[in-house]
This record gives C-alpha cells, sequence and structure tokens, in this order.
C-alpha cells in the first residue's frame, strides 16, 4: 500500500513541539496535562463526545477487499455497542484443541489497506490469531470520524469480537498499534484489561497531536474535557496491564510526554517501559511487530 501523506508525516504529528508553536494552536495547549484520578473505563461511561461536524475520516480510500491471507468479518463496532457493522481482517485459522493466544492490531493512518495485513505475518507464524480492525468512517464505511474517541469504542468491540471466537484463548489476548493504532491501543487498554500491550508510535497528548492535524479536530475545542479524554498522559494510573512503548530511533522525539505517561502509571503500580528500535515512524513497524511478539511471549511465558 502506497504511504499517503498522513503516515509519512506521522513522526512528525506525533513529536515534541517548540514553544513557539503552541502559541498558534487555536485552543490552549497545557505545558503539563492534568492528572486524572478517575479510571478512565468509568469516566468513559459518563462522557459523550460532542461532535460539531460528522463526516468520514480525513483520508480517501478505497472499498475494503480481503487481502491474501485474511478472511474477512464484520465486527459489531460502535456506539450505542454494535450499532455500525465494520470490515476487519482475521487470518485464516482453524480452531484447534488448545486455543490459540490472540493480537488485535490496530492500524495506522485513517484508512486500512492491504499494506497494513503484510506487517502482520510474523504473528501468524508465531502461532496467534490475529485480527485487524477498520473503524468507522474509514474506506467509505458507516459511522462518524470522531478522532480518537469513538474509534476507540470500536477497537474495544473489535477485542470482544476476537476473545469470543472458537479456538481463542481468553486470558491471551494481546493488544498492539502503530500510530494512530498506538494511541487507540493506549486508551483501550486504559478502558478494559488485556494480557499486554505495545503501542508503537503512540501520541498520548491530544493537544499537542491536534495542533498538528487541524483537520482531524471534530469536536468542540471549547471543551477541555474533549482533549483529556482522548489523552492517555492524563490516564496513566488507570492503564491496566504490562504495557511497552515502542518507537523509531528517527522520529523525532516526543519522551517528555512519554516518561511523564510512564511516572504517572508507575505510581499507580503499573507495568510500562519504553524501547526504541532502528527506523522511521513508518520504518520501524517491522522490527516493532517482532519485538512485540518477543514481549508478549515472555508475558504469557
Amino acid at each position: 500500500m502506497p504511504l499517503t501523506r498522513r503516515l509519512m508525516m506521522g513522526g512528525l504529528a506525533l513529536g515534541a513541539f517548540a514553544p513557539g508553536l503552541a502559541a498558534a494552536a487555536p485552543f490552549p495547549v497545557p505545558e503539563v496535562p492534568l492528572l486524572e484520578r478517575e479510571d478512565y473505563g468509568e469516566a468513559r461511561r459518563r462522557f459523550r463526545t460532542h461532535l460539531l461536524r460528522k463526516g468520514p475520516a480525513p483520508e480517501n480510500s478505497p472499498p475494503l477487499g480481503t487481502p491474501a491471507g485474511a478472511k474477512r468479518v464484520l465486527y459489531p463496532g460502535g456506539e450505542p455497542e454494535g450499532s455500525i457493522p465494520l470490515v476487519a481482517w482475521l487470518s485464516d485459522d482453524q480452531p484447534s484443541a488448545k486455543p490459540k493466544p490472540a493480537v488485535l492490531f490496530l492500524h495506522g493512518g485513517n484508512a486500512t489497506g492491504d499494506g497494513h495485513w503484510e506487517l502482520m505475518k510474523p504473528y501468524v507464524e508465531a502461532g496467534y490469531v490475529v485480527m485487524l480492525p477498520s473503524f468507522r468512517g474509514e474506506n467509505g464505511q458507516q459511522g462518524a470520524f470522531s478522532g480518537f474517541y469513538d474509534e476507540t469504542s470500536d477497537a474495544l468491540a473489535a477485542a470482544r469480537y476476537l476473545e469470543n471466537l472458537p479456538g481463542v484463548d481468553r486470558d491471551r489476548l494481546f493488544l498492539a498499534g502503530h500510530s494512530n493504532g498506538g494511541t487507540l491501543a493506549l486508551l483501550s487498554s486504559m478502558t478494559r484489561k488485556f494480557r499486554a500491550a505495545v503501542p508503537i508510535s503512540a501520541g498520548v497528548n491530544s493537544w499537542r497531536f491536534f495542533n498538528r492535524y487541524l483537520e482531524d479536530i471534530r469536536f468542540d475545542v471549547t471543551d477541555p474535557r474533549e482533549f483529556v479524554m482522548r489523552s492517555s498522559i492524563c490516564f496513566g494510573p488507570s492503564l491496566k496491564c504490562p504495557t511497552l512503548l515502542l518507537r523509531g530511533t528517527e522520529e523525532r522525539p516526543f519522551d517528555h510526554d512519554h516518561h511523564l505517561l510512564m511516572e504517572r502509571a508507575r505510581a499507580a503500580g503499573a507495568s510500562i517501559e519504553a524501547r526504541t528500535l532502528p527506523g522511521t515512524h513508518n520504518g520501524v513497524v517491522p522490527g516493532a511487530v517482532h519485538e512485540s511478539i518477543r514481549f508478549f511471549n515472555q508475558i504469557a511465558a
């Protein structure tokens, strides 16, 4: 799949920002995002995002086919639960007598393509059942793009679908994601428990992200809560599983936000670590997939 502008710029979107850039934002950008004491899952039950503009995801993309080695399924995404049928790709495994571990992988960018599925082969070869979901408003599908919030609901719905498949070991349900998918992986793993999570090149601070990608804003920027609920940095104590943050050595550094997230999570007793691997924002993904397999195997041992 050709790289889109959004994927090529992803490293910049998630990078550290010079102080002067923050002043140019059409909304206040806090120097230190506040720490929420409420559990993120509980906060999600009480919050509804207010979209001022409803429409598809901001990335032109063709309808989804079925790449080689995958089977196409529909999972019930959306809020309220199950209101939107969404396409996902699932590894074409036959259920075995012994349940298998499973990986839910959340793709980068705002569209799904065959190239994303190509990256899943190492998981299949390592014996994992793999599911790669698409999200609302992508590739001509139903639903309104919200910028991380309602898409988290879709990711959680995909997790429920995957863990209930025949032959899947519910106690070994793992989560990974790249770029925008890494952001969703963190928010999802603060909502419910997975066995472990590996967010790759993940954004943790939505003020910084939307300061770069103004065209992705569909919500009311005058409500600070909209940013809080899209920022895992505010909910470090809510992390519910062992987590490994990965990024490429050639990406713009965003260490300050990651370090603050880790500090807050560890203060609450969560297991979280970070590691860099050789590569750019997109080039790091193959190595990160292999590193996630190593991490998952270690956790499951």
